[in-house]
């Protein structure tokens, strides 16, 4: 298990754990990361993620993206 941020781009994985505040798992819940659910990096900007999930782009930051474990 490890973390968002270092996902190969254009690879499937499917979200393990999602870690952080209360707060920010209900925000990145509620963007689609979800246990269980496929997460794909599609590119990054600055360490910053921009990834598909739930068939929508979403952009990350790298700290936000830290909490996400696949």
């Amino acid at each position: 298990m490890f973390p968002l941020t270092v996902a190969d781009v254009n690879v499937p994985y499917i979200v393990r754990r999602v870690g952080g505040s209360p707060e920010a798992k209900k925000h990145l819940e509620n963007l689609g990361f979800v246990v269980g659910g496929e997460v794909t990096v599609i590119s990054t900007i600055g360490g910053n993620l921009i990834v598909r999930v739930k068939e929508s782009r979403v952009a990350v930051s790298k700290e936000m993206a830290q909490k996400i474990m696949i």
